[in-house]
């Protein structure tokens, strides 16, 4: 144990190399099979909506807070999402205090870029006031624990805790113009698309998914695919890394398509679950 500890450490890619020949890898998983998955929704009480998700030791928290704004003048019917994806030293020693890194930034951009393609949330819905009044919704999603396959967590806690929101209904007072909130009158905020990422990592030539940190450090090249329930592409993001095929990206495609329904199913349980008899 000890000797295969130590060649763990000084040849990592040797030491990986030696489990893909046999189809597995060292946690034991097949190439293709992701860490167990689990979803809480609801656990943060002074939020509007909230998620914490386990993808295997990567566990992610979402919560969502709804405020008034004023819409901007050139989109004066749509609301606001702010996304912020928070990676504190608390989860790994990777991170330090400070200022949001660099790949706490790309993350936040991240979930940005699939809200806006993606549509999930349609901006319109946001309105309360043409040219007034605005939700703004601040989506803070703070990593826990941190072991690889950062974005996927993030997508799902954003997607369970959105499914999560509950709005209070709000009233315009004709006489003063100001708004009234009925906090015992609550709105489920309108989901138009659900998306969902699937990332993979290319190890030599070889394509496996739902990375762990260790090997999302050997690999030479990262994929994450985000389609939607009617299977069409929200977003494939690529950063860097060696070139895939025709072939390998089609190949990912159909898995995402695949992990799209399981990940759609564990939320659909625990939203069921929850919701008021």
């Amino acid at each position: 144990m000890a000797a295969a500890s130590g060649f763990r450490t000084v040849e990592p890619v040797e030491y990986y190399r030696r489990f893909l020949k046999e189809n597995c890898r060292p946690d034991g998983r097949d190439l293709g099979e992701f860490r167990t998955t689990t979803i809480n929704i609801g656990s943060i009480t002074t939020a509007d909506g909230s998620a914490l998700v386990k993808l295997g030791n990567t566990t992610v928290v979402c919560g969502i807070k709804a405020e008034f704004a004023a819409p901007l003048a050139d989109s004066s019917n749509k609301g606001y999402i702010v996304p912020n994806v928070d990676l504190p030293p608390l989860c790994s020693s990777r991170f330090r205090p400070g200022p949001p890194g660099e790949e706490a930034q790309a993350a936040s951009q991240f979930v940005a870029d699939v809200i806006e393609n993606s549509q999930v949330v349609m901006k319109e819905d946001l309105c309360i006031v043409d040219g007034k009044i605005a939700w703004v919704l601040y989506c803070d999603i703070i990593c826990l624990d941190y072991d690889g396959n950062l974005l996927d967590a993030c997508m799902c806690a954003f997607l369970a805790a959105l499914r999560n929101v509950q709005l209070p209904a709000v009233t315009i007072n004709e006489e003063t113009g100001l708004a009234e909130v009925n906090l015992k009158e609550k709105i489920p905020l309108t989901i138009r698309k659900e998306p969902v990422a699937t990332s993979f990592i290319l190890f030599d030539t070889v394509m496996i998914v739902d990375p762990t940190a260790e090997e999302e450090d050997l690999a030479t090249g990262m994929l994450t695919i985000v389609t939607d329930e009617e299977g069409k592409l929200c977003s494939v993001h690529k950063p860097g890394g060696s070139a895939l095929t025709g072939a390998k990206l089609q190949d990912c495609i159909s898995r995402a398509t695949a992990r799209y329904k399981e990940v759609k199913k564990l939320i659909d349980k625990v939203i069921k679950s929850v919701k008021p008899t």
